[in-house]
């Protein structure tokens, strides 16, 4: 598929799975806007594409912000006059036990991960209507599907991804096409702001609990995103696609 001159927007876009998915759609030709609420990582991610050849603009964002995101849309119709593909990657955390866990980190979990990529489709689509073969990726998680103690608003945000997901392919069809891709265990470390990021800490049993016998990088996520953004995946809308060496398949006991 040829990537030239497609518009891409990657929420998130500065640092760990984003940092990689804004680099590989600038590897194939796409002008990427790095939406990311970190300066210093949306920078970072935009001098390190630029200087491998490839068109980046950063704009700094806090997606749960309706102001912000129509200026991001704004700013994009302004520069380019269309959008081709949305990722909707931006989220955070706020893990703790559910008697402890305050409304304030609870609503801000749901504002960013789940209301963002609300607001970023609402007035994305105006845009995605105007390009060619236009796509919505949501980045949801295997927490929409399981969970450890104590993750309730992120878990709850990622299940509202997947909603959410299929209910844009059904609204938006047959013009968009709208589908998610949930991560498993992706190792993030070598690929955040550079005041951050650490070495990879792995361990065997880490590795082992997947089937496919390691934990996943950043890279394995974009190979499922630019195929669901292409035309390849033309017939796919609605679909959750789940990357995560095998890990939720696998039944594990205690011994």
């Amino acid at each position: 598929m040829d990537w030239n001159d497609r518009v891409v927007i990657v929420t998130g876009g500065g640092q760990g799975i984003g940092r990689v998915l804004s680099h590989a759609f600038a590897k194939k030709g796409a002008i990427v806007y790095i939406a990311e609420v970190d300066e210093e990582a949306g920078e970072e991610c935009r001098r390190w594409i630029e200087a491998e050849g490839g068109r980046a603009f950063f704009v700094p964002i806090d997606v749960s912000r309706e102001e912000e995101v129509q200026s991001l849309m704004a700013r994009v119709e302004r520069e380019q006059g269309k959008l081709n593909v949305l990722v909707n990657n931006a989220a955070i955390m706020r893990n703790g036990p559910i008697e402890t866990l305050s409304l304030e980190d609870w609503n801000r979990v749901i504002g960013v991960n789940l209301t963002g990529a609300f607001l970023c489709a609402k007035y994305g689509v105006p845009l995605l209507r105007k390009g060619e073969d236009p796509a919505i990726i949501q980045i949801a998680s295997t927490r929409a599907l399981m969970s450890e103690p104590h993750t309730e608003a992120y878990s709850a945000s990622k299940g509202g991804i997947l909603a959410l997901t299929h209910a844009l392919a059904v609204s938006l069809g047959p013009e968009i096409r709208v589908n998610a891709v949930s991560p498993g265990w992706i190792d993030v470390s070598p690929w955040q702001k550079s005041s951050q990021r650490q070495p990879e800490k792995l361990r065997e049993i880490d590795h082992a609990q997947h089937p496919v016998g390691r934990v996943g990088r950043p890279d394995d996520i974009a190979q499922a995103v630019l195929f669901l953004a292409s035309k390849e995946a033309g017939f796919m809308t609605g679909a959750n696609i789940v990357v995560d060496g095998g890990m939720t398949v696998k039944m594990i006991y205690a011994e």
